[in-house]
């Protein structure tokens, strides 16, 4: 009979001590994005008092100690006690998995929130709480200490004659890899927030930076819509439909622009929380839009009878949209704990029965809008085809080994086949590539040399990137595929680091490869494989001991002068005056080197940013670097 299972073992986890012992199970992970997303419930909470009607004003502060507050001016937890738990109302809230005011539709009809498990998940994970409600002229307070132990039970502590709730609460270090809170995170949040609520109040703080901001909208998701496309060239008006679906209660809003730009951003939300995967209601929208413009086209015979219909890519190329729906509490449903994607099948119905006929009445209204979008759709169409046969070209070099993607052959391969470990270095310059290939471990990094600046994607379309050494050679490269072809399932490499000089010259490259990637491979990012290397600036040695040590920036630099005050500096031009070994020992090696993983946190800014920075318009360009780049040198 095995030993070592016997009774004892059987382990019985009592209240929020399941949440401790697996917290990835009910936010996800315990990285930055588990740590924001301690916020988010928190927050969820406050704007689902905006939703029920009761708030109209949320502030959200960073305090200095990596602790958070957020307010809201709603109706308050009530006070009494709960009959099950025998516990003030608040303390069951916070302290007890599975309690809440979202259970029925009778205190929130629809909500954000998950269920009553939110605030208590955010205790559990918690150093400490503390929660103040405003509600029936008295003030009442609750603490909370280790991962939600009522330090103090739920008393009243003053009167009032105002009604809300504050939760402040820092994230325990034991827990957490980091607890510090992004503020441009957060303001991402805050901003949409007020886009979707039209007229509620949304401030943020943020006490280290002395920062303040109030996010309110007027005209709700046409504005988000605005703000995003800020730059571009829009074809159209934002037009904007809203409605609301008989029989399942389901409100619908769609706010939506095209502009000659090649690029598709699509954002989706329910009931306040962005659903960064989509769902049925994005589905329904694409579905709706397909449809709605073939079928005009087709009865104006904008297409032609022997054309094939529109494809979704071809109508959405250049689209800006933005889709919220409310969605009732009892029929909503995410795909997991941390809501990225909408299951409601509901949802989907509601969103063609509103959006189809009004969108369809939009394009009879707006002939000469409707007909510039038909024309990009012809052009998205041709250059589509044109691209596919420019793959079909590539695929067919590929079997005879001849032609571009003999390119491959700069590759130096790594020698696993296990994809998941690999790691492909972009290297500035074929000098570095040749230092690289000798600093790498070859069981699994991959190297591939670079020559001169990588084309600028964002002025370009597909089939003028197919037509590109450089680019051809890093899509053979990665063999994942490109555009609406790419599929992370078939990626050569679990990391895709670029390594340039550290100068401006590399910055330019590297800003280059990640606006190829961000149009054109963006899984790649969403799915954290895109990296940047960290070469040290200097090389530092002890005259004394010939002990060699690195320097990243200025600080790092004076404190090696520091420790060391009879020493050598060099200071490092580029990859090239690297030897071998300091290559490795300073940003190959896995054990020592310095990595940015590259992500997208505020994809509204993103898109924003990629526009003004490497678009086609100077002038916006220029007017940006003006009001965000100080040049002026300070005097050593």
């Amino acid at each position: 009979m095995p030993h070592g299972y016997i009774e004892e073992n059987i382990k019985v986890l009592e209240g929020l001590e399941p949440v401790r012992k697996r917290p990835g199970m009910y936010i996800g992970s315990t990285d930055n994005n588990g740590l924001h997303h301690l916020l988010w419930e928190i927050f969820d909470n406050a704007v689902d008092e905006v939703i029920s009607g009761s708030a109209d004003t949320i502030k959200v502060t960073l305090r200095k100690d990596n602790s958070i507050i957020v307010e809201d001016n709603g109706r308050g937890i009530p006070l009494g006690k709960n009959a099950t738990t025998g516990l003030s109302s608040i303390d069951t809230v916070f302290t007890v998995l599975h309690a809440g005011g979202k259970f029925d539709d009778s205190a929130y009809k629809t909500s954000g929130g998950l269920h009553g498990v939110g605030a208590s998940v955010v205790n559990a994970l918690s150093e400490w709480m503390v929660v103040t409600v405003k509600r029936d002229g008295k003030i009442m307070e609750s603490k909370y200490c280790h991962g939600g132990k009522i330090e103090q039970p739920a008393k009243v502590v003053g009167t009032t004659n105002r009604s809300g709730t504050i939760v402040h609460f820092k994230a325990d270090t034991t827990i957490f890899r980091s607890v510090v809170f992004n503020p441009s995170v957060v303001k991402e949040r805050i901003r949409e927030t007020a886009y979707l609520y039209k007229n509620v109040k949304v401030i943020f703080t943020d006490e280290g930076s002395s920062e303040t901001v109030t996010f309110v909208s007027e005209n709700g998701i046409s504005e988000y819509i605005d703000f995003i496309n800020d730059g571009k060239n829009p074809l159209n008006k934002t037009a904007y439909f809203e409605g609301k679906s008989n029989g399942d209660d389901i409100e619908v809003e769609i706010a939506l622009q095209y502009t000659t730009s090649s690029a598709e951003v699509i954002v989706s939300f329910a009931n306040s929380v962005k659903t960064r995967e989509g769902g049925s209601h994005e589905t329904a929208f694409k579905s709706a839009l397909t449809e709605t413009i073939n079928e005009y086209a087709r009865k104006w015979k904008l297409l032609k009878e022997k054309d094939k219909n529109f494809e979704g890519d071809d109508v959405r190329e250049g689209l800006t949209a933005v889709i919220s729906v409310r969605v009732p509490e009892k029929i909503i449903s995410y795909e997991g704990q941390t809501k990225n994607k909408l299951f409601t099948q509901e949802a989907y119905t509601a969103v063609k029965r509103v959006f189809s006929p009004k969108f369809t009445y939009w394009l009879e209204e707006n002939k000469k809008a409707a007909e510039k979008i038909i024309e990009k759709a012809i052009l998205a169409r041709d250059a589509r085809v044109a691209a596919k046969r420019a793959r079909e070209d590539v695929k067919k070099l590929k079997s005879t080994g001849k032609g571009l993607l003999a390119l491959s052959g700069k590759l130096t391969p790594a020698q696993s086949k296990n994809y998941v470990e690999n790691e492909l270095f972009l290297v500035e310059g074929d000098s570095a590539g040749g230092t690289a290939k000798l600093a790498r471990d070859k069981r699994n990094q991959a190297i591939l040399p670079l020559r001169g600046k990588v084309m600028n994607v964002e002025k370009a379309k597909l089939r003028d990137l197919l037509a590109n050494e450089e680019i051809c050679t890093i899509i053979s490269s990665l063999g994942a595929g490109i555009a609406t072809d790419f599929k992370m399932a078939d990626l050569k490499y679990g990391k895709v680091i670029i390594m340039t000089d550290a100068d401006t010259d590399g910055a330019h490259i590297q800003v280059l490869l990640l606006t190829f990637f961000y149009r054109f491979m963006k899984p790649l990012i969403e799915n954290g494989k895109v990296y940047v290397a960290l070469p040290p600036l200097y090389r530092i040695t002890n005259k004394n001991t010939s002990a060699i040590s690195y320097a990243w920036d200025e600080q790092s630099l004076s404190d090696e002068k520091k420790k060391n005050p009879n020493h050598e500096i060099q200071r490092y031009k580029g990859l090239g005056e690297m030897s071998a070994i300091q290559l490795r020992e300073t940003t190959m090696n896995i054990a020592s080197r310095q990595l940015i993983q590259i992500s997208i946190e505020d994809a509204a800014l993103a898109e924003r940013r990629v526009n003004v920075l490497m678009g086609d318009n100077a002038l916006i360009r220029k007017e940006w670097i003006d009001h965000n780049v100080d040049f002026t040198l300070e005097n050593e």
